[in-house]
Protein backbone atom coordinates (compact mmCIF):
# COMPACT_ATOMS: atom_id res chain seq x y z
CA UNK A 1 0.00 0.00 0.00
CA UNK A 2 1.06 3.62 -0.52
CA UNK A 3 2.13 5.40 2.66
CA UNK A 4 0.87 8.98 2.54
CA UNK A 5 2.01 11.90 4.65
CA UNK A 6 -0.77 11.45 7.22
CA UNK A 7 0.03 7.76 7.79
CA UNK A 8 3.75 8.42 8.11
CA UNK A 9 3.17 11.37 10.46
CA UNK A 10 0.81 9.31 12.62
CA UNK A 11 3.27 6.41 12.77
CA UNK A 12 6.08 8.78 13.75
CA UNK A 13 4.28 9.48 17.02
CA UNK A 14 5.11 5.93 18.09
CA UNK A 15 8.74 6.71 17.22
CA UNK A 16 8.44 9.81 19.45
CA UNK A 17 6.82 8.49 22.62
CA UNK A 18 8.42 5.04 22.59
CA UNK A 19 11.55 6.76 23.89
CA UNK A 20 9.70 7.17 27.19
CA UNK A 21 8.51 3.56 27.21
CA UNK A 22 12.03 2.28 26.52
CA UNK A 23 14.44 4.56 28.36
CA UNK A 24 12.21 5.51 31.30
CA UNK A 25 9.56 2.83 31.93
CA UNK A 26 11.38 -0.33 30.88
CA UNK A 27 15.01 0.71 31.18
CA UNK A 28 16.59 3.27 33.45
CA UNK A 29 13.82 4.18 35.88
CA UNK A 30 13.48 0.67 37.39
CA UNK A 31 17.28 0.40 37.63
CA UNK A 32 17.74 3.92 38.97
CA UNK A 33 14.81 3.55 41.36
CA UNK A 34 16.49 0.60 43.08
CA UNK A 35 20.04 1.94 43.04
CA UNK A 36 19.49 5.69 43.53
CA UNK A 37 15.97 6.92 44.33
CA UNK A 38 15.22 4.04 46.72
CA UNK A 39 18.78 3.04 47.54
CA UNK A 40 18.15 2.54 51.28
CA UNK A 41 15.32 0.04 50.69
CA UNK A 42 15.62 -3.75 50.26
CA UNK A 43 14.91 -5.21 46.82
CA UNK A 44 11.57 -6.84 47.73
CA UNK A 45 10.15 -3.61 49.17
CA UNK A 46 11.36 -1.51 46.24
CA UNK A 47 9.66 -3.99 43.87
CA UNK A 48 6.41 -3.41 45.73
CA UNK A 49 6.92 0.39 45.64
CA UNK A 50 7.48 0.33 41.88
CA UNK A 51 4.47 -1.93 41.41
CA UNK A 52 2.25 0.49 43.33
CA UNK A 53 3.51 3.47 41.30
CA UNK A 54 2.74 1.68 38.04
CA UNK A 55 -0.68 0.62 39.30
CA UNK A 56 -1.61 4.10 40.54
CA UNK A 57 -0.88 5.74 37.19
CA UNK A 58 -2.98 3.07 35.48
CA UNK A 59 -5.87 3.64 37.90
CA UNK A 60 -5.97 7.35 37.09
CA UNK A 61 -6.09 6.64 33.35
CA UNK A 62 -8.84 4.08 33.98
CA UNK A 63 -10.98 6.81 35.52
CA UNK A 64 -10.26 9.41 32.82
CA UNK A 65 -10.06 7.48 29.53
CA UNK A 66 -13.70 6.77 28.51
CA UNK A 67 -14.98 10.20 29.57
CA UNK A 68 -12.22 12.14 27.81
CA UNK A 69 -12.64 9.91 24.76
CA UNK A 70 -16.34 10.77 24.54
CA UNK A 71 -15.56 14.51 24.84
CA UNK A 72 -12.89 14.19 22.13
CA UNK A 73 -15.36 12.53 19.73
CA UNK A 74 -18.12 15.08 20.32
CA UNK A 75 -15.89 18.15 20.20
CA UNK A 76 -13.22 17.04 17.74
CA UNK A 77 -10.56 17.28 20.45
CA UNK A 78 -8.51 14.14 19.78
CA UNK A 79 -5.35 16.00 18.81
CA UNK A 80 -5.78 18.58 21.58
CA UNK A 81 -6.07 15.92 24.25
CA UNK A 82 -3.22 13.96 22.67
CA UNK A 83 -0.88 16.91 23.01
CA UNK A 84 -2.14 17.83 26.48
CA UNK A 85 -1.05 14.40 27.71
CA UNK A 86 2.06 14.46 25.53
CA UNK A 87 3.42 17.60 27.14
CA UNK A 88 2.58 16.33 30.61
CA UNK A 89 4.74 13.27 29.82
CA UNK A 90 7.50 15.41 28.33
CA UNK A 91 7.58 17.72 31.35
CA UNK A 92 7.67 14.86 33.84
CA UNK A 93 10.37 12.97 31.96
CA UNK A 94 12.62 16.01 32.10
CA UNK A 95 11.70 16.60 35.76
CA UNK A 96 13.04 13.19 36.80
CA UNK A 97 16.51 14.67 36.31
CA UNK A 98 15.84 17.05 39.21
CA UNK A 99 15.01 14.35 41.79
CA UNK A 100 17.83 13.67 44.25
CA UNK A 101 19.14 10.42 45.74
CA UNK A 102 16.89 8.86 48.37
CA UNK A 103 13.82 10.89 47.32
CA UNK A 104 11.88 7.82 46.25
CA UNK A 105 8.48 9.34 47.09
CA UNK A 106 9.11 12.34 44.80
CA UNK A 107 10.57 10.08 42.10
CA UNK A 108 7.48 7.84 42.25
CA UNK A 109 5.16 10.89 42.09
CA UNK A 110 6.91 12.33 39.01
CA UNK A 111 6.99 8.88 37.41
CA UNK A 112 3.25 8.41 37.99
CA UNK A 113 2.50 11.73 36.25
CA UNK A 114 4.85 10.83 33.39
CA UNK A 115 3.08 7.51 32.93
CA UNK A 116 -0.28 9.29 32.87
CA UNK A 117 1.03 11.53 30.09
CA UNK A 118 2.36 8.57 28.13
CA UNK A 119 -0.72 6.38 28.49
CA UNK A 120 -3.19 9.21 28.01
CA UNK A 121 -1.57 10.30 24.75
CA UNK A 122 -1.79 6.74 23.45
CA UNK A 123 -5.59 6.75 23.79
CA UNK A 124 -5.97 9.58 21.29
CA UNK A 125 -3.16 8.45 19.02
CA UNK A 126 -4.84 5.03 18.78
CA UNK A 127 -8.18 6.63 17.96
CA UNK A 128 -6.64 8.52 15.02
CA UNK A 129 -5.85 5.18 13.32
CA UNK A 130 -9.39 5.12 11.88
CA UNK A 131 -8.83 8.65 10.54
CA UNK A 132 -5.53 8.11 8.72
CA UNK A 133 -6.08 4.57 7.34
CA UNK A 134 -8.75 2.52 5.63
CA UNK A 135 -9.99 -0.68 7.28
CA UNK A 136 -8.15 -3.01 4.88
CA UNK A 137 -4.82 -1.45 5.92
CA UNK A 138 -5.40 -1.25 9.70
CA UNK A 139 -3.04 -4.16 10.43
CA UNK A 140 -0.20 -2.75 8.34
CA UNK A 141 -0.51 0.86 9.53
CA UNK A 142 -0.85 -0.16 13.18
CA UNK A 143 2.18 -2.43 12.80
CA UNK A 144 4.13 0.36 11.08
CA UNK A 145 3.57 2.59 14.10
CA UNK A 146 4.75 0.02 16.60
CA UNK A 147 7.73 -1.02 14.47
CA UNK A 148 8.90 2.59 14.14
CA UNK A 149 8.40 2.87 17.89
CA UNK A 150 10.80 0.00 18.47
CA UNK A 151 13.37 1.47 16.10
CA UNK A 152 13.15 5.03 17.39
CA UNK A 153 13.01 4.01 21.03
CA UNK A 154 15.88 1.61 20.47
CA UNK A 155 18.12 4.18 18.78
CA UNK A 156 17.75 6.73 21.58
CA UNK A 157 18.10 4.02 24.21
CA UNK A 158 21.32 2.81 22.56
CA UNK A 159 22.70 6.36 22.71
CA UNK A 160 21.64 6.63 26.35
CA UNK A 161 23.28 3.30 27.22
CA UNK A 162 26.53 4.49 25.63
CA UNK A 163 26.23 7.73 27.59
CA UNK A 164 25.76 5.83 30.87
CA UNK A 165 28.75 3.57 30.19
CA UNK A 166 31.01 6.40 28.96
CA UNK A 167 29.86 9.52 30.84
CA UNK A 168 33.28 11.15 30.51
CA UNK A 169 32.90 11.08 26.70
CA UNK A 170 29.94 13.46 27.10
CA UNK A 171 31.65 15.64 29.70
CA UNK A 172 29.66 14.15 32.60
CA UNK A 173 30.99 13.33 36.04
CA UNK A 174 29.45 9.90 36.57
CA UNK A 175 26.74 7.40 35.66
CA UNK A 176 24.11 9.16 37.78
CA UNK A 177 24.49 12.36 35.77
CA UNK A 178 24.29 10.31 32.56
CA UNK A 179 21.02 8.66 33.61
CA UNK A 180 19.51 12.02 34.51
CA UNK A 181 20.59 13.46 31.17
CA UNK A 182 18.96 10.43 29.52
CA UNK A 183 15.63 11.43 31.08
CA UNK A 184 16.07 14.91 29.57
CA UNK A 185 16.93 13.43 26.16
CA UNK A 186 13.64 11.50 26.21
CA UNK A 187 11.73 14.73 26.78
CA UNK A 188 13.49 16.44 23.85
CA UNK A 189 13.08 13.43 21.54
CA UNK A 190 9.39 13.09 22.37
CA UNK A 191 8.75 16.80 21.77
CA UNK A 192 10.64 16.93 18.46
CA UNK A 193 9.18 13.86 16.77
CA UNK A 194 5.60 14.64 17.85
CA UNK A 195 5.61 17.61 15.48
CA UNK A 196 4.73 15.67 12.26
CA UNK A 197 1.46 14.44 13.80
CA UNK A 198 0.65 17.92 15.07
CA UNK A 199 1.32 19.50 11.68
CA UNK A 200 0.11 16.96 9.11
CA UNK A 201 -2.59 14.70 10.61
CA UNK A 202 -5.98 16.26 9.98
CA UNK A 203 -8.78 15.59 12.43
CA UNK A 204 -12.36 15.83 11.20
CA UNK A 205 -14.29 18.57 12.96
CA UNK A 206 -17.84 17.94 14.18
CA UNK A 207 -20.59 19.58 12.11
CA UNK A 208 -22.23 21.05 15.19
CA UNK A 209 -20.06 23.60 16.99
CA UNK A 210 -20.31 23.77 20.79
CA UNK A 211 -18.59 25.72 23.51
CA UNK A 212 -16.47 23.85 26.06
CA UNK A 213 -19.18 23.36 28.69
CA UNK A 214 -21.68 22.12 26.08
CA UNK A 215 -19.05 19.75 24.68
CA UNK A 216 -18.33 18.29 28.12
CA UNK A 217 -22.05 17.83 28.76
CA UNK A 218 -22.58 16.24 25.34
CA UNK A 219 -19.61 13.95 25.91
CA UNK A 220 -21.01 12.91 29.28
CA UNK A 221 -24.40 12.12 27.73
CA UNK A 222 -22.78 10.14 24.90
CA UNK A 223 -20.71 8.16 27.39
CA UNK A 224 -23.80 7.29 29.45
CA UNK A 225 -25.64 6.29 26.29
CA UNK A 226 -22.76 4.10 25.14
CA UNK A 227 -22.49 2.50 28.59
CA UNK A 228 -26.17 1.59 28.39
CA UNK A 229 -25.78 0.07 24.94
CA UNK A 230 -22.39 -1.59 25.41
CA UNK A 231 -23.86 -3.90 28.04
CA UNK A 232 -25.76 -5.59 25.20
CA UNK A 233 -22.67 -5.91 22.97
CA UNK A 234 -21.68 -9.31 24.28
CA UNK A 235 -19.23 -10.06 21.49
CA UNK A 236 -17.35 -6.80 21.95
CA UNK A 237 -17.30 -7.27 25.72
CA UNK A 238 -15.89 -10.76 25.20
CA UNK A 239 -12.98 -9.41 23.14
CA UNK A 240 -12.36 -6.59 25.61
CA UNK A 241 -12.27 -9.10 28.47
CA UNK A 242 -9.78 -11.26 26.55
CA UNK A 243 -7.66 -8.21 25.75
CA UNK A 244 -7.89 -7.04 29.36
CA UNK A 245 -6.36 -10.31 30.52
CA UNK A 246 -3.59 -10.99 28.01
CA UNK A 247 -2.42 -7.38 27.65
CA UNK A 248 -2.09 -7.26 31.45
CA UNK A 249 0.56 -9.95 31.14
CA UNK A 250 2.31 -8.08 28.33
CA UNK A 251 2.38 -4.70 30.08
CA UNK A 252 3.39 -6.24 33.40
CA UNK A 253 6.38 -7.91 31.78
CA UNK A 254 7.33 -4.63 30.06
CA UNK A 255 7.26 -2.73 33.33
CA UNK A 256 8.55 -5.30 35.79
CA UNK A 257 11.03 -7.49 33.85
CA UNK A 258 14.11 -5.45 34.72
CA UNK A 259 13.08 -5.12 38.36
CA UNK A 260 12.50 -8.90 38.54
CA UNK A 261 15.82 -9.76 36.94
CA UNK A 262 17.66 -7.49 39.38
CA UNK A 263 15.80 -9.07 42.29
CA UNK A 264 17.09 -12.53 41.32
CA UNK A 265 20.67 -11.28 41.01
CA UNK A 266 21.31 -10.39 37.35
CA UNK A 267 23.74 -7.59 36.54
CA UNK A 268 22.24 -4.24 35.37
CA UNK A 269 24.53 -4.07 32.32
CA UNK A 270 23.21 -7.38 31.01
CA UNK A 271 19.63 -6.22 31.49
CA UNK A 272 20.19 -3.02 29.54
CA UNK A 273 21.72 -4.95 26.63
CA UNK A 274 18.74 -7.32 26.70
CA UNK A 275 16.37 -4.35 26.42
CA UNK A 276 18.27 -3.12 23.39
CA UNK A 277 17.91 -6.57 21.87
CA UNK A 278 14.13 -6.36 22.33
CA UNK A 279 14.00 -3.02 20.55
CA UNK A 280 15.97 -3.96 17.46
CA UNK A 281 14.34 -7.36 17.03
CA UNK A 282 10.97 -5.72 17.59
CA UNK A 283 11.34 -3.39 14.60
CA UNK A 284 11.32 -6.01 11.80
CA UNK A 285 9.33 -8.58 13.82
CA UNK A 286 6.36 -6.24 14.23
CA UNK A 287 6.22 -5.54 10.51
CA UNK A 288 6.43 -9.28 9.85
CA UNK A 289 3.60 -10.02 12.27
CA UNK A 290 1.43 -7.38 10.59
CA UNK A 291 2.18 -8.86 7.17
CA UNK A 292 1.32 -12.37 8.38
CA UNK A 293 -1.97 -11.07 9.76
CA UNK A 294 -2.78 -9.54 6.35
CA UNK A 295 -1.91 -12.73 4.49
CA UNK A 296 -3.53 -15.20 6.88
CA UNK A 297 -5.56 -14.19 9.92
CA UNK A 298 -5.18 -11.57 12.66
CA UNK A 299 -6.73 -13.74 15.35
CA UNK A 300 -4.39 -16.65 14.65
CA UNK A 301 -1.39 -14.31 14.82
CA UNK A 302 -2.63 -13.11 18.23
CA UNK A 303 -2.78 -16.73 19.43
CA UNK A 304 0.83 -17.28 18.38
CA UNK A 305 1.89 -14.22 20.38
CA UNK A 306 -0.13 -15.22 23.49
CA UNK A 307 1.28 -18.76 23.43
CA UNK A 308 4.80 -17.39 23.11
CA UNK A 309 4.28 -15.08 26.07
CA UNK A 310 2.98 -17.94 28.20
CA UNK A 311 6.16 -19.90 27.44
CA UNK A 312 8.32 -16.83 28.19
CA UNK A 313 6.67 -16.27 31.58
CA UNK A 314 7.07 -19.86 32.73
CA UNK A 315 10.68 -20.03 31.57
CA UNK A 316 11.47 -16.71 33.26
CA UNK A 317 10.32 -18.09 36.61
CA UNK A 318 12.92 -20.85 36.34
CA UNK A 319 15.90 -19.18 34.61
CA UNK A 320 19.27 -19.12 36.33
CA UNK A 321 21.80 -17.91 33.76
CA UNK A 322 22.22 -14.54 32.05
CA UNK A 323 22.12 -16.12 28.56
CA UNK A 324 18.58 -17.30 29.33
CA UNK A 325 17.51 -13.71 29.91
CA UNK A 326 18.93 -12.78 26.50
CA UNK A 327 17.05 -15.63 24.82
CA UNK A 328 13.84 -14.57 26.52
CA UNK A 329 14.46 -10.96 25.51
CA UNK A 330 14.81 -12.06 21.88
CA UNK A 331 11.52 -13.95 22.11
CA UNK A 332 9.79 -10.93 23.64
CA UNK A 333 11.13 -8.79 20.79
CA UNK A 334 9.59 -11.16 18.26
CA UNK A 335 6.04 -10.92 19.67
CA UNK A 336 5.68 -7.78 21.81
CA UNK A 337 5.06 -5.33 18.98
CA UNK A 338 2.93 -7.84 17.11
CA UNK A 339 0.48 -8.45 19.93
CA UNK A 340 0.14 -4.72 20.62
CA UNK A 341 -0.27 -3.67 16.98
CA UNK A 342 -2.69 -6.44 16.02
CA UNK A 343 -4.82 -5.94 19.11
CA UNK A 344 -5.18 -2.28 18.14
CA UNK A 345 -6.06 -3.00 14.50
CA UNK A 346 -8.31 -5.99 15.38
CA UNK A 347 -10.34 -3.77 17.71
CA UNK A 348 -10.47 -0.89 15.19
CA UNK A 349 -12.40 -3.17 12.81
CA UNK A 350 -15.17 -3.70 15.36
CA UNK A 351 -15.95 -0.13 16.41
CA UNK A 352 -17.82 2.82 14.81
CA UNK A 353 -15.38 5.34 13.32
CA UNK A 354 -17.38 8.36 14.50
CA UNK A 355 -16.92 7.19 18.12
CA UNK A 356 -13.32 5.97 17.78
CA UNK A 357 -11.85 8.03 20.63
CA UNK A 358 -14.57 6.96 23.04
CA UNK A 359 -14.26 3.30 22.11
CA UNK A 360 -10.49 3.46 22.26
CA UNK A 361 -11.06 5.07 25.64
CA UNK A 362 -12.78 1.84 26.68
CA UNK A 363 -9.98 -0.14 25.04
CA UNK A 364 -7.30 1.71 26.97
CA UNK A 365 -9.55 1.78 30.03
CA UNK A 366 -9.41 -2.00 30.17
CA UNK A 367 -5.75 -2.17 29.19
CA UNK A 368 -4.78 0.24 31.95
CA UNK A 369 -7.22 -1.31 34.44
CA UNK A 370 -5.51 -4.62 33.79
CA UNK A 371 -2.07 -3.18 34.52
CA UNK A 372 -3.28 -2.21 37.96
CA UNK A 373 -3.48 -5.88 38.83
CA UNK A 374 -0.37 -7.27 37.16
CA UNK A 375 2.29 -5.28 39.03
CA UNK A 376 0.28 -5.52 42.25
CA UNK A 377 0.00 -9.30 41.82
CA UNK A 378 3.76 -9.64 41.33
CA UNK A 379 4.43 -7.45 44.35
CA UNK A 380 1.88 -9.27 46.53
CA UNK A 381 3.05 -12.75 45.58
CA UNK A 382 6.73 -11.78 45.90
CA UNK A 383 6.25 -10.27 49.37
CA UNK A 384 3.88 -13.01 50.60
CA UNK A 385 5.99 -15.94 49.42
CA UNK A 386 9.35 -14.11 49.67
CA UNK A 387 9.98 -15.31 46.11
CA UNK A 388 10.28 -13.03 43.08
CA UNK A 389 10.18 -16.15 40.90
CA UNK A 390 6.68 -17.06 42.05
CA UNK A 391 5.72 -13.43 41.52
CA UNK A 392 6.65 -13.50 37.83
CA UNK A 393 5.13 -16.98 37.38
CA UNK A 394 1.75 -15.65 38.52
CA UNK A 395 1.55 -13.52 35.35
CA UNK A 396 1.00 -16.70 33.27
CA UNK A 397 -2.58 -16.83 34.55
CA UNK A 398 -3.44 -13.75 32.48
CA UNK A 399 -2.23 -15.32 29.22
CA UNK A 400 -4.11 -18.57 29.80
CA UNK A 401 -7.40 -16.86 30.63
CA UNK A 402 -7.04 -14.27 27.84
CA UNK A 403 -6.31 -16.92 25.22
CA UNK A 404 -9.36 -18.96 26.23
CA UNK A 405 -11.70 -15.98 25.88
CA UNK A 406 -10.15 -14.87 22.58
CA UNK A 407 -10.94 -18.30 21.10
CA UNK A 408 -14.66 -17.46 21.20
CA UNK A 409 -14.32 -14.02 19.53
CA UNK A 410 -15.73 -13.48 15.99
CA UNK A 411 -14.76 -10.00 14.79
CA UNK A 412 -17.11 -9.87 11.77
CA UNK A 413 -20.12 -10.80 13.86
CA UNK A 414 -19.09 -8.29 16.52
CA UNK A 415 -18.74 -5.43 13.97
CA UNK A 416 -22.28 -6.08 12.71
CA UNK A 417 -23.60 -6.29 16.26
CA UNK A 418 -21.97 -2.97 17.17
CA UNK A 419 -23.32 -1.17 14.09
CA UNK A 420 -26.89 -2.44 14.57
CA UNK A 421 -26.93 -1.63 18.30
CA UNK A 422 -25.45 1.88 18.12
CA UNK A 423 -27.33 3.13 15.06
Amino acid sequence: MQINKQIYSWAMYDWANSAYATTVMAGFFPLFFKSYFSSETDVITSTAQLGVANSLSSMIIVLLAPFLGAIADVGGYKKRFLFLFTYLGILMSGSLALVQQGEWQLAAFVYVLGNIGFMGSNIFNDSLLTTVAKERSFDFVSGLGFSLGYLGGGLLFALNVFMVHRPEFFGLDDMNEAVKLSFVSVALWWALFSLPLLLFVKEERPQQKRNLSATVLAGYRQLLNTFKKIRHLRGLLLFLAAYWLYIDGVDTIIRMAVDYAMAIGFEPNALVLALLLVQFIGFPATLLFSKLAQLYDTKKALFVAIGTYLFITLWASMMREAYEFFLLAAMVGMVQGGIQALSRSYYARMIPQNQAAEFFGFFNFLGRFATIFGPLLIGFVAVTTESSRLGIASVSLFFVAGGILLYFVNEEKIAKEVRSTLE
